[in-house]
């Protein structure tokens, strides 16, 4: 039994709505790969149950009392613990999609999401990849479009990457899974995860959206 409960993706759940808390458990403790491991009712407590859980993925409620989804993805991230964070929320406003990127959550979802994309979504944040509602994303587009027209301080960026970081960053800005990105270069995934990584870690980002962001931002998408 134990040996089985550590193949499940064990998830927070946080969201100032009890009834929705329920929801949410009752559909995913259906599923056999996801363990529910604690539940969080405003961001102040995600921060502190994170830490103490520390879950794979934390379905996070942007609008909340005491401290709001965003501020409390940026602190669970910043924890370096290796959490997820999927932002699921009511809204899709052009700002809150971009803080909610900038803060870490590495996807952003609608409470109206089907079931089945919903238990996606967690497995794929589980692996480090990404999910995004498709007006999310639009919005999101449309936000980058408008910062990669600002002036960036650093006209570099990017320079001290390795060939083969700039081809996965590229493929990351296009969307592609890390078991797409190794079938593109012929590598393993294992590969593409270590890549992904150091991509993080060379320019101090926390979440794959950040990446795809980042290399909008600076020109390194194109091609």
């Amino acid at each position: 039994m134990p040996e089985e409960q550590t193949q499940k993706i064990s998830v927070l759940l946080v969201d100032d709505h009890i009834i929705v808390r329920q929801g949410l458990r009752t559909f995913l403790e259906l599923q056999d790969d996801i363990l529910v491991v604690g539940e969080a009712a405003n961001g102040k407590q995600a921060v502190e149950q994170a830490g103490r859980l520390r879950p794979q993925v934390v379905l996070m409620d942007l609008v909340m009392p005491e401290m709001d989804g965003i501020a409390a993805t940026r602190q669970i991230c910043a924890l370096g613990q290796g959490i997820k964070v999927l932002a699921l929320t009511s809204f899709v406003e052009d700002e809150r999609v971009l803080q909610a990127v900038q803060a870490g959550a590495t996807g952003y979802l609608l409470k109206d999401v089907a079931p089945n994309d919903l238990v996606e979504a967690v497995r794929a944040a589980a692996r480090g990849e990404s999910r995004l509602h498709p007006d999310a994303a639009q919005k999101l587009m449309k936000q980058v479009v408008t910062l990669s027209t600002q002036p960036t301080a650093t006209p570099q960026a990017g320079s001290d990457l390795t060939e083969r970081e700039v081809e996965v960053l590229r493929l990351v800005a296009r969307g592609m899974s890390n078991r797409e990105i190794a079938e593109t270069l012929v590598i393993s995934e294992k590969t593409v995860k270590t890549h992904v990584s150091s991509l993080l870690s060379k320019l101090n980002l926390v979440a794959r959206t950040q990446l795809a962001i980042y290399a909008i931002k600076h020109g390194l998408a194109e091609k």
